[in-house]
């Protein structure tokens, strides 16, 4: 965005700052300067001067000759590379001795022979905009003017000198992108008072009827459509003076109805559009969804295919006649015989725009603006009167009432502000008061919050705020505080270090995992990190179900699917270590595993494992690892459940159960598991799904002090079923031995020749202790039938005699 020094002062009338100053005060404010330049110095040297003839160069194909008239009458010989000059042209030319702004000193020269005798200069190279594409052409806008030939182009022009800040103005600040945005700002910045130069000018009156029609269809495109009739409209050249400053901030000068246009969208940030009411049907603009297939040839000559999500403009005959905030149709552009406009200034919904803008690759000055959020209040009304006011100067114009209809405009809901919130994002002490200062210098209205009942101390710090219409993009109270730091001043806040409530520490998540690891390792584990990627197959070779995602884009493609177990990586890991004859192996893994997602569940289900593998290991091996974890993790009611688990022995399987909900599973692989991974030798398993139990309850002991009463120990041997579960029989001895019990471990387990076929014997030793006294012969046997009664009545086991 660019701005003149002496734009700006049309709206702070008492800017008399140094321009490095205004320049430091803007960066300030988050529009940070890119450039500043001196423009409309007085161009010495260089005249207006008139094409008389034009030749080829005789030895040059890029270098034409051109004479021109120079004041004199008499033809002056200059070399020139640009060819879009015809005889009759008025052009600036710089004469021999003259230097330009850019500090070229023009001198007498041959080129190839010729001499040339000045330079014809282009817009940039005289420092009026940014137009290096030919030379510029005086006379294109107005051609029936008197040009002075021979005459100083500053004077003919009316250039004056001034500042030219070009500022990088960033996607939050749409109120930026116009000079009177910007003006606002910096006059909160400097205190010094701000307004509308154009309201002091006596409203245009409405003299001929509306005669035309505004059609809303679609709400939620179009939130506010102004629109109004102008008569008596003579198309030609702007104002020198609106011409110069439209050249200076890099738009080409057309004719005085799109130079007002662009004149007024730049001045206060509200694109605006006119059309030719001749060439609109129907006398109705209307505003709506494209449909599919339409199309329409817009302004730049370039017909555009559009879609549903494209908003258009259309005439009586529901024909598209502009793109909504973007572009203008070609149909109804002003051309030099339009005598009747009308000018539409409306507010569009910023998303829809930028979508539009994304789908039809198409960047607009309006639809820059639309995007970021244009102002949809009394704004709208200002702009269509002054480009009545500014049509006023070149001819004289008749306008109509103004009509206007309103679709679905942003929330004006108030926005809380806590003065203790605020301070804490921004580092500051500011009082609520200076804060509401602060904001109601830049336009936003503050109240403060009163409680039911008068009593201010419980919310004494707090104040509402009503956003403006020119602030879509401000909804929040952190958006808010972006406000008050930037008015403030960032460079005024001090630097210093955000303090949280609390200093950084593990998470009770983290806390337990980090603990899981260090039992594992003091148990004589070692960690694995297998990749979570599986070959097509693997699960099926693990015993497990092939359901599975798949990845669309693998590493490698035969590691195509997400894991859903983490056994398949370490029977691999497992397996390799064996073909390197290393046997015993004790290996862990906490890890992620991705569940295929249910129902309406768009990602999969992405859950913490954890695994442990022994080779050579049995059953009772893993549960022992197991027992230990849960008494050191303290999981609530943790049971095992004996069943046929997918990948696990058929009679060595259990489910993990932890406060009532399966948890895991735990035993040996199946041994056509281990074939198919070509492992010789047996793997306890245990799995189980860490991030769900870590989640959950745990942690919670028990701690009494250590009895100094001796223990009393004793031996049970039951013949059980094979059906029947030795962590069944346990939890029975458990709930008999009550508080007495303080230890059982299973220390024998087999089939022999004396026991009946489908039972096994296992052999549990018990210890029974007090902290009140020693226990007596008579109390243990009596905790020692307890035991046994209660194993003989709950399950089918039998006393060994």
């Amino acid at each position: 965005m660019k701005v003149l020094l002496s734009w700006l002062k049309e709206f702070i009338p008492d800017l008399d700052h140094d321009p490095e100053e205004i320049g430091k005060r803007l960066s300030a404010l988050g529009l940070a300067v890119e450039s500043m330049e001196v423009v409309g110095n007085e161009l010495s040297g260089v005249v207006v001067g008139k094409v008389l003839d034009l030749r080829p160069h005789p030895n040059a194909e890029r270098i034409q000759l051109v004479d021109v008239d120079l004041g004199n009458g008499e033809a002056t010989q200059i070399c020139c590379g640009a060819f879009n000059m015809q005889v009759g042209d008025i052009i600036p030319v710089a004469t021999v001795g003259s230097i330009l702004p850019d500090g070229m000193e023009i001198a007498q020269r041959k080129l190839r022979g010729e001499v040339s005798n000045g330079m014809c200069c282009s817009a940039s190279e005289i420092g009026l905009g940014d137009d290096s594409d030919g030379i510029m052409i005086l006379s294109e806008n107005d051609p029936e003017r008197e040009w002075d030939i021979g005459g100083s182009v500053s004077d003919t022009l009316g250039l004056e000198s001034d500042v030219l800040w070009d500022l990088e103005v960033n996607a939050n600040r749409p109120d930026a992108m116009s000079v009177s945005g910007v003006a606002r700002d910096l006059a909160a910045s400097l205190g010094l008072p701000f307004n509308f130069p154009m309201d002091r000018y006596e409203k245009p009156q409405a003299t001929v009827e509306a005669g035309i029609q505004i059609d809303i269809e679609d709400p939620t495109l179009c939130g506010r459509f102004l629109a109004c009739i102008v008569k008596g409209i003579t198309v030609g050249p702007s104002p020198q003076w609106l011409q110069n400053r439209l050249i200076h901030l890099g738009m080409r000068p057309i004719n005085n109805v799109v130079d007002i246009s662009n004149y007024v969208m730049l001045e206060l940030g509200q694109p605006n559009h006119t059309y030719d009411l001749d060439e609109i049907k129907g006398s109705r603009l209307g505003t709506r969804r494209a449909k599919a297939g339409e199309s329409i040839l817009t302004l730049d000559d370039v017909e555009r295919n559009l879609c549903e999500i494209d908003g258009v403009i259309v005439d009586g005959d529901d024909t598209p006649i502009g793109i909504a905030g973007i572009m203008g149709g070609a149909s109804s552009e002003i051309s030099e015989s339009t005598t009747e406009i009308i000018i539409e200034v409306a507010w569009w919904d910023p998303p829809s725009i930028s979508r539009s803008v994304k789908n039809l690759n198409l960047m607009s000055e309006a639809s820059m603006r639309f995007r970021r959020g244009a102002d949809y209040g009394i704004n709208m009304r200002r702009s269509l009167n002054r480009v009545v006011q500014l049509l006023s100067e070149t001819c004289e114009p008749e306008i109509s009432e103004l009509m206007q209809v309103d679709g679905n405009l942003p929330d004006t809901s108030p926005v809380r502000v806590s003065k203790e919130r605020v301070n804490g994002l921004l580092g500051t002490s500011l009082a609520s008061e200076e804060m509401m200062d602060l904001l109601q210098s830049i336009g936003f209205e503050c109240q403060e919050v009163i409680p039911e009942g008068g009593d201010r101390s419980p919310s004494q710090n707090d104040f509402q705020v009503i956003v403006p219409s020119w602030r879509w993009d401000t909804q929040t109270e952190t958006d808010l505080a972006e406000e008050i730091a930037r008015t403030f001043g960032y460079e005024r806040i001090e630097t210093t270090i955000p303090r949280g409530p609390f200093t950084g520490q593990l998470s009770r998540f983290q806390k337990g995992r980090r603990t899981i690891r260090e039992i594992l390792i003091g148990a004589g584990c070692d960690e694995t990190m297998p990749m979570p990627f599986l070959a097509p197959g693997d699960l099926q070779n693990a015993g497990l179900s092939s359901n599975a995602i798949s990845i669309s884009n693998p590493l490698v493609q035969e590691e195509s699917l997400l894991r859903t177990s983490l056994m398949p990586g370490q029977l691999k890991i497992i397996s390799y270590n064996q073909s390197h004859r290393i046997k015993k192996l004790k290996f862990f893994e906490i890890g992620h595993v991705y569940l295929p997602s249910e129902g309406d569940q768009l990602l999969p289900d992405e859950r913490e494992y954890l695994s442990i593998s022994i080779t050579g290991g049995d059953a009772t091996e893993i549960v022992a690892i197991l027992d230990l974890i849960s008494s050191t993790m303290a999981f609530p009611n943790m049971q095992l459940n004996q069943q046929e688990i997918g990948g696990l022995h058929p009679a060595r399987s259990a489910q993990v159960s932890v406060a009532g909900k399966n948890r895991g599973v735990v035993g040996e692989v199946d041994p056509r598991v281990l074939k198919n991974y070509g492992i010789d030798d047996s793997v306890a398993w245990l799995e189980l799904d860490l991030g769900s139990i870590l989640s959950g309850s745990f942690g919670k002991k028990k701690y009494k002090s250590v009895s100094k009463y001796p223990s009393s120990d004793i031996d049970l041997a039951f013949a059980v079923p094979a059906d029947t579960s030795s962590a069944s029989i346990e939890g029975c001895i458990r709930k008999a031995g009550g508080p007495y019990l303080q230890d059982i471990e299973l220390f024998d387990s087999y089939k022999a020749g004396g026991v009946t076929e489908g039972v096994r014997s296992l052999a549990y030793s018990l210890r029974f202790q007090s902290s009140e006294g020693t226990l007596t012969d008579n109390e243990v046997s009596k905790l020692r039938a307890a035991c046994i009664s209660e194993v003989e009545k709950k399950t089918d086991a039998k006393l060994r005699e």
